[in-house]
């Protein structure tokens, strides 16, 4: 049940980064919560090398945020190699 959870969690920070970073992405749903479970991996690995805390710790804001700013990285850098 844990791993059901940690996809929607990753399906809605893939969802805000690419409505914060919109254009025109493929892969559809799939991609999206790909692109925002590797975006809270990458954002929890990147808070805990700044020292902004413990990353992604739980279900609660500041796990999201880190989240969706890991996913929003993850995005940019998508973009400009898929260019």
């Amino acid at each position: 049940m844990n791993i059901i959870f940690w996809i929607i969690f990753g399906l809605i920070a893939g969802i805000i980064a690419k409505w914060i970073m919109p254009g025109k992405d493929g892969g559809g749903f799939i991609m999206t919560i790909i692109l925002g479970i590797v975006g809270a991996v990458v954002g929890g690995f990147l808070a805990r090398l700044l020292g902004l805390g413990g990353g992604v710790s739980g279900f609660n804001l500041p796990s999201f945020v880190v989240a969706v700013v890991g996913a929003i990285i993850v995005l940019w850098i998508y973009r400009r190699v898929a260019k």
